[in-house]
């Protein structure tokens, strides 16, 4: 990490994110019957992005609490 940056990881407020592998995109992309393009995105530079290695191209599992439905999963396209 450069001198004078700050990491979110962790920080209460920061869903967790967790780069998927292909067999689970695979799945995903089977299950909706979508294409990769079609999924949000998320750029590399994001700072939820920055403490997880991800790299252009990966796909983002992001698991959110939410009041009403519990868990909230959502996935995210990391472009440039």
């Amino acid at each position: 990490m450069k001198k004078g940056t700050l990491s979110i990881i962790g920080h209460e407020l920061v869903p967790e994110h967790v780069v998927i592998d292909e067999i689970e995109v695979k799945e995903l992309l089977d299950k909706y019957k979508i294409k990769r393009v079609q999924l949000p995105k998320i750029k590399v530079s994001d700072p939820a992005i920055n403490g997880l290695g991800a790299e252009i191209g990966d796909v983002v599992e992001i698991t959110r609490q939410s009041r009403t439905a519990g868990i909230s999963l959502s996935f995210r396209l990391v472009i440039g």
